[in-house]
């Protein structure tokens, strides 16, 4: 008796896109069918590896997540340079925690020459990420795009 595999059915589309512009775009989505189930549809863009620096040093990180980094910390465009370069990092998302009105509240222009200087070290697609304080992403935000 010869074995069938088990077809999941699955009616939606992901949107595909990309992220970035020019050489270094990276396109993700795509697929017709869950992830991974090629015998029921398409998965025409591949997952990326995308790793998360933040504009600050961050707080209660165990032993074990700061050591690969502990060169770096303090220093977003090295620390995302370290991501790409060491370990293959086809996305970098910036985490701006230090905007956040509850902790550093760090002003919109500073960030923003941070974002830039992020941009500026690297050659892959960045994302910035902002605190979901939504007045203050407003203006960081705002900023940042306008660089």
């Amino acid at each position: 008796m010869p074995f069938e595999t088990p077809a999941i059915k699955y009616n939606g589309k992901v949107r595909d896109a990309g992220i970035g512009h020019g050489k270094t775009m990276v396109r993700v989505g795509g697929q017709t069918c869950y992830p991974f189930h090629l015998l029921e549809g398409t998965m025409p863009n591949l997952p990326k590896i995308a790793m998360e620096i933040y504009d600050c040093q961050p707080d209660g990180w165990p032993a074990a997540a700061i050591k690969p980094f502990k060169d770096v910390f303090g220093n977003p465009p090295r620390w995302a340079q370290k991501c790409v370069k060491e370990y293959g990092a086809e996305i970098v998302c910036l985490q701006l925690e230090a905007t956040d009105p509850n902790g550093l509240d760090r002003d919109p222009e500073e960030a923003a020459q941070i974002t830039l200087s992020v941009a500026e070290a690297i050659d892959v697609p960045l994302i910035v990420w902002g605190t979901a304080n939504p007045e203050k992403d407003k203006r960081v935000l705002a900023r940042i795009a306008e660089k």
